[in-house]
């Protein structure tokens, strides 16, 4: 049988930035060996695969998986996702409800002029704050120096909204652009609480970068060894709602544009907002800008 994908480019404006994603349409009967062979194949960081819901009031179950395991959650799997089902939808859809591993995922859908341009998530998972690693250790996953990360407004910690992070902050953006991955620090430090990457980011974003408010990057453990991930939605958003979690704000939304890829030379835009009502979060979100890249369809060995 033929399948039909779609690519996009998630939390961009524009081809070849952001991050790459594989959106497997018509994935009913697909074993879950089969589909890991499949994002494997494929080799993006994530590849989603598209089901049939269980619950009919959702518009779909959705399946994440990256090279090597499958996740609970994601960030820019649901976005672009999102943005898929949306454009070739028939009907249109102000949001869509995917059921995941981690949660009942909604993804409200943007339009101008009545064609789709992004989408956002709410974050299924009320944010989770793990156990927290000295500076020390972080510092030597990425290949800087204690005297890099900065402790004033967090120590270094696991947090999740669904799926969980080491988040750390860097105190310059000379020193973000020079983090290299540090196979050996990995492998001592991490998996810690479920967390097998590391998200760093920096608040000293040169004018030159703007509107990011802070500028950032995520090493992670890809099938051919540690790699960097462009655009990370589902870390972006944990790490907004920590530094929600952080605020005196009693209630509001804090908003923030973050910044990712840059140094990879595919420049990513995540859009965040954390709503919090009497000093708590009530909800957590990211999203962005996707354009569509390639399409196509493909049938397995041994299908009919």
């Amino acid at each position: 049988m033929q399948r039909r994908y779609v690519t996009v480019d998630v939390f961009t404006d524009r081809a070849f930035g952001g991050n790459q994603l594989a959106v497997v349409l018509d994935a009913g009967g697909l074993s879950t060996q089969q589909m890991q062979a499949i994002a494997t194949e494929f080799n993006y960081s994530e590849t989603t695969f598209v089901l049939p819901p269980r619950d009919k009031a959702n518009d779909a179950e959705v399946r994440i998986f990256t090279p090597v395991r499958e996740l609970p959650f994601a960030g820019h799997p649901n976005v672009g996702t999102a943005f898929v089902l949306a454009t070739i939808a028939k009907e249109s859809k102000p949001r869509l409800l995917f059921e995941e591993k981690a949660g009942l995922v909604p993804v409200d859908i943007v339009r101008e002029q009545g064609r789709v341009i992004s989408a956002e998530l709410t974050a299924p998972q009320q944010l989770a704050r793990l156990a927290q690693l000295s500076a020390a250790d972080v510092a030597a996953c990425i290949s800087l120096t204690a005297d890099d990360i900065k402790t004033d407004h967090h120590a270094p910690q696991v947090v999740g909204v669904g799926t969980p992070f080491v988040v750390a902050e860097v105190g310059s953006r000379e020193a973000v652009r020079r983090a290299k991955p540090d196979a050996a620090a990995f492998g001592r430090m991490l998996p810690r609480d479920g967390a097998f990457s590391v998200y760093f980011y920096t608040r000293d974003v040169p004018a030159a970068e703007a509107p990011c408010e802070r500028q950032a990057r995520m090493f992670f453990p890809g099938a051919s060894g540690l790699i960097e991930d462009p655009a990370t939605g589902s870390a972006t958003v944990a790490a907004a709602a920590l530094f929600a979690d952080l605020d005196p704000m009693r209630d509001g939304e804090l908003k923030l544009t973050i910044g990712q890829g840059f140094d990879m030379g595919r420049p990513s835009m995540l859009l965040t907002r954390v709503r919090k009502q009497d000093g708590k979060i009530v909800s957590a979100h990211v999203g962005g800008s996707c354009v569509q890249m390639m399409e196509g369809t493909f049938t397995l060995a041994g299908e009919a």
